[in-house]
């Protein structure tokens, strides 16, 4: 059988399609790459199609042995990326042959890689979709993160041409950002002055963060909400718990929460949060939903006409 064994999984490596969409009235949540820039070229480099099954490879610690002749990428976070213990760079095609072994090693910036191979890996879709959630016990090999001795199916191919992004394109994690926030229907229910403390503060990623939501820890936020009804929750949308914390809701949310929202982090920039690391900073920046609409269709373009070169 052709494909990959896990000898080491990383801390947390999990296989990752586009998402899993149209089932949340069954409860299931979106899933999907956090970084899908990240996630896109991993799959371009190679040719994939856009929604080909790759690997999120979280933190590092991740070792394969090759079954299969073929070809793979490496994207995202920066960390030392090894075939039979010699180096190799990433954001690019590299050849494997059967009987190599490939090692990430741990980020040293950003916190999320992204591996692709060839044709992507062959993974039974559970509703809809390949992407692991682990809380639900749905998608990847057994609902689960990589565990050692898995197998990763894909099929023997060859890469005719080697390609490339050029470094001045690659993204730069680092550890701060400000974040664009377009304001929710409840913005009401906090004052003036929650919102100014809130857009005019500074807050830690904390290590409670994970891919159903990105705990803060900062200026503490009210709300005139005392309680409410659970209701459907968007991507990125910004919670305000009794604490005053803000939790950022990411891919793995649950479908519907009961705590008051003061926004929703745009998509481009609930990317560049899931690349951060515990300790790092965060700003909010509020926008209007017409900056918002503007800066994904110059993002997309942007991607579009950025093209990959000969390796």
């Amino acid at each position: 059988m052709n494909g990959f064994t896990v000898k080491q999984p990383g801390l947390l490596t999990l296989i990752q399609d586009r998402g899993r969409f149209g089932a949340h009235n069954l409860g299931l949540t979106t899933s999907g790459p956090l970084d899908p820039l990240a996630y896109d070229w991993a799959n371009r480099l190679l040719g994939n199609d856009a929604d080909a099954s790759c690997l999120e490879v979280s933190f590092g610690g991740l070792t394969l042995e090759a079954e299969v002749d073929t070809a793979i990428a490496i994207t995202g976070a920066r960390k030392p990326c090894k075939v039979n213990n010699k180096e190799i760079s990433q954001w690019r095609t590299n050849s494997i042959k059967k009987g190599d072994v490939l090692e990430l090693g741990f980020a040293q910036d950003g916190i999320r890689a992204y591996l692709a191979v060839a044709g992507g890996f062959d993974i039974d879709a559970s509703f809809g979709s390949s992407s692991t959630v682990v809380r639900e016990k749905i998608g990847g090999i057994h609902g689960d993160k990589l565990q050692a001795g898995d197998f990763l199916p894909c099929q023997v191919n060859s890469i005719n041409s080697h390609l490339k992004l050029e470094e001045q394109h690659q993204p730069s994690y680092g550890n701060q950002a400000t974040l664009r926030v377009v304001k929710g229907y409840q913005q009401a229910a906090f004052d003036n002055v929650q919102q100014w403390r809130f857009f005019n503060s500074s807050y830690q990623v904390t290590e409670r963060s994970d891919r159903m939501g990105f705990r803060l820890e900062g200026e503490v936020i009210h709300s005139d909400i005392v309680g409410m009804l659970s209701e459907g929750i968007c991507h990125g949308a910004i919670q305000i718990p009794a604490d005053g914390q803000p939790i950022v809701l990411m891919n793995d949310r649950q479908t519907i929460g009961g705590y008051p929202k003061i926004g929703s982090v745009i998509h481009l920039d609930t990317a560049r949060l899931s690349q951060l690391a515990p300790g790092s900073e965060v700003r909010f920046e509020a926008i209007s939903q017409e900056q918002a609409h503007n800066l994904h269709w110059l993002e997309k373009s942007r991607y579009q006409r950025t093209k990959p070169v000969k390796a």
